[in-house]
């Protein structure tokens, strides 16, 4: 065990945000907690922290054990580079080695019992730089820098010309490489694009310690985690599984709890009519036979009603009027700041009714491709031509379009004067701004509020043609999933960027992949362009063909020579996989036998075999770190 939570209490201003919270984690655990947005998740991992006191209750942490926790806001040195910030998490590794490359040094030159003591020093060094290893340092934080998105021509920028996203992934790396018995992580995916989160997804799964993350990120979840610990109108309460099995187990165990409290009360006003049918009698037998269910049913332990899921928004999308067939047409568009090309001469082109998401890494221009459709910045080359009656709506992921000047009542009222008062507040009401909230300055709202204020004006406008950027950015998973079900069921046609893999998953029809200065196609949604996307022909960026190429290759099932193909490349995917564990194996014996070697005497006391085999040792753990990695990206493939 690791740690254990008994019997924790916190309330704030009178209001219990849990009581009663116990649960534990054992050394190789991956639990997620879950939980709506002021539930209590970000509250729950400071008190295990330390960072807050809880009311009542007590967090045990075992004898020996370590604890990493990775905030939302997380603080730098603005004046250290990004490497100089991830050597700090090495510091006492790095400084061992120095220690050990300086008695070899002067184990050159020394002679009888001060060459003694110095090789007994070097020997216990060597050993505990072998067991925090230290061989494989250097390589394990270029290699988690990378994991987050970071290329070695970025390690020297300084960490106060990073933006908040760039300082979150510096924060994370610096973490993992810490190594500690469990990791506590807030929202770890926020600022992170696909490729880096299916990075950390792996990193995760095989970490040697247990990990409790808070993130919002249901496929992220899906991945990881194999226990969820839910937050939830004041309980917390533990389920085995990821959060698929989470979500289909809270749902059953709802429509149970429902179809028990309904048939209570069916059974409450039958007996109770029954009752007043015998007091109608008027006489003294029926009187007493009243009086005696009237006592059996005074004993019903009455069930409440269950609550359905926490605060969900109310979202109804609907297209004021329908477009023409061909809603853009995009041709030879292309964008580059100074010698920076994000892509060139891209073809798009999108039809009425289609549901297309945008996705890509960090900084290759998904953002700026919406922007220059909407207008908000232009194009080095290229034409869109825009169909018959389209109408754009625009969602900002920044929300620059608000007004922080504004009450959020004026920022409906503004852009839409025709409404009435009540009609506002109900509207406003709708995305949970209710009372005096709705008075607020804009400048005031967090930025999952702003989402909702933005959506909120978004709804209102009855466009055909919604374009989105990060649209489930700060939103929790309930307020996700009916976000999901309004946008799979709006008969307009949808664009958007999104990092989020679950709700592409769950929305789009096409995928639209940005890497390398171009766009791929595919046809169907996430779990569709995982298994396409290895088998799909890149499109040439010359070529005015790409849409029908994409259709023609993803139209369909796999015919019978695909699928052969497909067999072939699991076979030779799994022989890699067993090739990869084979090396490891050999160099993991290899390894311990150096171990072995350094324990005799003879060996130990012969500086140059000494110093030959702990050269060894040091390539061997280089070449292992490296087929580690190679062997964790095999399974991430799978």
């Amino acid at each position: 065990m690791i740690l254990s939570v008994n019997h924790l209490e916190k309330s704030f201003d009178g209001e219990t945000l849990f009581s009663e919270a116990s649960f534990r984690i054992d050394d190789k655990d991956k639990a997620a907690i879950v939980g709506s947005n002021g539930a209590g998740k970000t509250t729950l991992l400071r008190i295990i922290m330390g960072e807050l006191s809880a009311d009542a209750g007590e967090v045990v942490i075992s004898r020996g054990k370590t604890i990493g926790y990775l905030s939302q806001h997380q603080g730098l040195s603005d004046d250290c580079s990004i490497y100089e910030e991830i050597r700090k998490a090495k510091a006492d590794v790095l400084a061992m080695e120095e220690s050990i490359r300086g008695l070899e040094q002067r184990m050159k030159g020394a002679e009888g019992a001060a060459l003694s003591s110095m090789m007994e020093e070097y020997s216990r060094l060597n050993h505990e730089f072998e067991l925090k290893d230290g061989y494989a340092a250097r390589s394990e934080m270029t290699g988690v820098l990378k994991g987050m998105g970071f290329t070695e021509d970025e390690f020297e920028k300084r960490c106060g010309k990073l933006s908040g996203g760039q300082k979150t992934r510096v924060a994370l790396a610096k973490l993992l490489l810490t190594r500690p018995d469990c990791i506590l992580l807030d929202e770890p995916t926020n600022h992170l694009d696909i490729s880096s989160i299916q990075w950390l997804e792996g990193y995760l799964r095989a970490y040697p310690g247990a990990v409790i993350v808070v993130a919002h990120d249901r496929y992220f979840l899906d991945r990881i985690a194999d226990k969820v610990i839910e937050v939830d109108g004041g309980k917390v309460t533990e389920y085995k599984g990821n959060y698929s099995a989470y979500a289909a187990l809270k749902k059953r165990q709802r429509e149970d709890a429902l179809k028990a409290y309904m048939n209570q009360r069916q059974m409450i006003k039958h007996q109770e009519e029954v009752i007043e049918k015998l007091r109608s009698f008027n006489r003294e037998k029926s009187i007493k036979r009243a009086e005696s269910r009237q006592k059996m049913l005074d004993k019903v332990k009455r069930l409440d009603k269950p609550a359905g899921p926490a605060d969900k928004m109310v979202l109804k999308l609907s297209a004021h009027e329908e477009s023409g067939k061909d809603v853009l047409v995009i041709e030879g568009l292309s964008k580059a700041f100074g010698s920076h090309t994000l892509f060139s001469d891209v073809n798009i082109h999108i039809r009425r009714g289609e549901r297309v998401a945008v996705i890509g890494d960090n900084g290759t221009g998904k953002t700026t491709l919406l922007k220059i459709i909407t207008g908000l910045a232009d194009a080095d080359a290229g034409t869109l031509t825009l169909g018959s009656k389209v109408e754009i709506g625009y969602y900002d992921q920044e929300q620059q379009l608000l007004t922080d000047e504004n009450t959020l009542f004026e920022e409906i009222s503004d852009a839409y004067p025709t409404l009435t008062n009540t009609t506002i507040r109900n509207t406003l009401a709708s995305f949970l701004f209710t009372g005096d909230d709705v008075f607020k300055p804009v400048s005031a709202l967090s930025g999952g509020e702003r989402g909702r204020l933005a959506l909120c004006k978004l709804i209102l406008s009855d466009y055909n043609f919604l374009i989105l950027d990060e649209p489930t950015n700060h939103l929790d998973m309930p307020s996700k999933e009916v976000l999901e079900n309004a946008l799979s069921s709006y008969e307009g046609t949808l664009l958007y960027v999104s990092h989020d893999r679950y709700f592409v998953n769950q929305t789009c029809t096409r995928i639209l992949e940005l890497s390398g200065e171009h766009f791929t196609e595919y046809l169907g949604n996430y779990d569709y362009y995982l298994e396409k996307k290895e088998n799909m022909i890149r499109p040439d960026a010359q070529s005015t063909g790409t849409s029908a190429q994409a259709e023609a290759a993803a139209a369909g099932a796999l015919d019978w020579k695909q699928q052969k193909e497909e067999q072939a490349r699991k076979r030779k995917h799994e022989n890699e996989i067993k090739k990869t564990e084979a090396s490891i194996e050999k160099l993991e014996t290899r390894s311990a036998e150096i171990d072995e070697l350094l324990t005799h005497e003879d060996i130990f006391t012969n500086v140059s075999k000494l110093m030959e085999l702990n050269t060894e040792k040091e390539k061997l753990q280089e070449e292992l770190m490296e087929l580690m990695e190679k062997w964790e990206q095999l399974l991430s493939e799978e």
